[in-house]
């Protein structure tokens, strides 16, 4: 069967060697999550923002499931998840509201998780370090950030009072910067969580920042040493 054939048949379990074979770069779906990133960093507070947001992570879920080799790009999982996306974002536009923006929130979450699962069995497939594995590895330590900052935002629409210790519920902008330094343990201490769930969320954000870093460092630099030859 041709590489062709192969990334073109859809993942069923146990085609780990199909998925293998029919993986692509990873550098696509990076500069997907850069795009997300960017955005999320820029973009002003406002329903079209989180509408786009979510469209733009469907896309890169949808991306992922591509370049693992679990589904076609035009498949129907990928078009349906697309499609959610967009009718989600599109209600969000028309409708606004506390709940919706929640929702919104929780389902951005929710695909963000999906992409790092995804990723994450690409990267094991690769089966050794290499741009692939390592590029993956980049993605997902960025995912982190994001999926955390879904956590905090839908804490700030839904409870009762604010986000932050300083009093406020703070911007999109200020609580993914938050997410990133509280996830490379940096800790300027400038804004801090209110709530005890907010906090607990950081900590495990912070432990998880770390614990990624020195494992998946750790487990390439093992994988790329050179083995010894059995007697």
């Amino acid at each position: 069967m041709s590489s062709r054939s192969l990334a073109d048949t859809p993942w069923r379990p146990g085609s780990r060697v199909a998925r293998l074979k029919a993986s692509h770069s990873y550098g696509f779906v990076l500069i997907l999550i850069a795009i997300v990133f960017v955005f999320t960093a820029v973009a002003s507070d406002g329903n079209w923002a989180d509408s786009t947001l979510l469209v733009l992570q469907a896309v890169t879920l949808a991306a992922a499931l591509y370049t693992a080799g679990f589904a076609r790009a035009d498949s129907v999982v990928s078009v349906a998840l697309v499609a959610l996306a967009g009718i989600c974002a599109v209600a969000l536009v028309l409708f606004g509201g506390t709940v919706l923006e929640a929702l919104v929130g929780i389902l951005s979450g929710l695909i963000t998780l999906a992409t790092i699962v995804i990723v994450g069995i690409g990267i094991v497939d690769q089966g050794e370090p290499n741009i692939q594995s390592v590029t993956g590895a980049v993605c997902v330590y960025i995912l982190f950030g994001l999926t955390f900052l879904f956590l905090y935002s839908v804490i700030a629409a839904l409870g009762s009072g604010d986000f932050f210790a300083q009093g406020t519920d703070g911007t999109r902008s200020l609580r993914f910067y938050f997410s990133y330094i509280t996830l490379a343990t940096v800790g300027y201490g400038d804004y801090t969580a209110a709530s005890d769930l907010g906090r607990t969320l950081a900590v495990v954000e912070a432990l998880l920042g770390q614990l990624y870093l020195v494992t998946v460092l750790a487990a390439f630099v093992a994988r790329a040493r050179p083995r010894t030859p059995s007697s």
